[in-house]
C-alpha cells in the first residue's frame, strides 16, 4: 500500500475528503502537542489547542496551496492558534506545572544518575521558561520538533539566515539562563 504524502492528504481534504484529516491527525497530533506543551507548560490547554489547530486546518483549508510543505503550514496555524488564545486571555505562555512533575517522581526509585538528570532537565526547563516567547518558540521548533532552518524561516516568514542568527542568539541566552540558575 502506497503511503500518501502530507501535501496529497491535505489536497484531498481540501477537495472534500475530510476523512483524510484523520490520517494527518494521527501523523501530527503528538508533534503539535509537544510543541504547544513546551510553549505553555499546561497539559489540558495544550490538548485543547491541538484540537483547535485541526479544526482551523479544516476551516481554513483553502489557505493551503500545496506549494510548500504541509508541516510548515500546520505549524503556522499552530502558532496563530496559540497567540490568539493568549491574546484572548491576556496571559503569558509561561507556566510550569509542578504537580505533574511531582506526580512522575512519587513512589519511584531513582539512581543518583537519574536524579541528577532529572535535576538538570528541571533546570533546563526553568532556563527555557526565562526566555522570551519568541526565543523559546525558535528553540522548540529547532531542537524539539527538529525542523530545518528553512522550514522555520517559512513558518516565521523570514529568511534562513535570519533564523540561524536568531537561533544562535536564543541558544546563547538559554546557556546564560542555565548557568545563572545553576549557580
Amino acid at each position: 500500500m502506497e503511503t500518501l504524502s502530507d501535501n496529497t492528504l491535505m489536497q484531498k481534504v481540501k477537495n472534500g475528503d475530510i476523512d483524510k484529516m484523520g490520517l494527518l491527525y494521527e501523523r501530527y497530533h503528538r508533534h503539535l502537542y509537544r510543541f504547544l506543551y513546551n510553549m505553555t507548560r499546561q497539559k489540558e490547554l495544550s490538548e485543547d489547542l491541538v484540537q483547535n489547530v485541526f479544526i482551523r486546518m479544516l476551516k481554513y483549508n483553502d489557505g493551503f496551496q500545496g506549494f510548500g510543505e504541509f508541516k510548515t503550514w500546520m505549524y503556522r496555524i499552530a502558532r496563530n492558534t496559540l497567540y490568539d488564545h493568549f491574546k484572548k486571555v491576556k496571559n503569558t505562555p509561561v507556566h510550569t506545572d509542578v504537580k505533574e512533575y511531582e506526580t512522575r517522581i512519587v513512589g519511584e526509585q531513582f539512581s543518583d544518575a537519574q536524579i541528577e538528570k532529572e535535576q538538570e532537565l528541571k533546570l533546563l526547563e526553568v532556563a527555557m521558561d526565562k526566555l522570551s516567547p519568541e526565543n523559546r518558540e525558535l528553540l522548540i521548533l529547532c531542537r524539539f520538533e527538529e525542523l530545518k532552518y528553512n522550514e522555520i524561516a517559512r513558518i516565521l516568514n523570514t529568511t534562513e539566515g535570519a533564523i540561524k542568527v536568531r537561533i544562535h542568539r536564543a541558544l546563547n541566552q538559554l546557556k546564560s539562563n542555565y548557568l545563572e540558575i545553576d549557580h
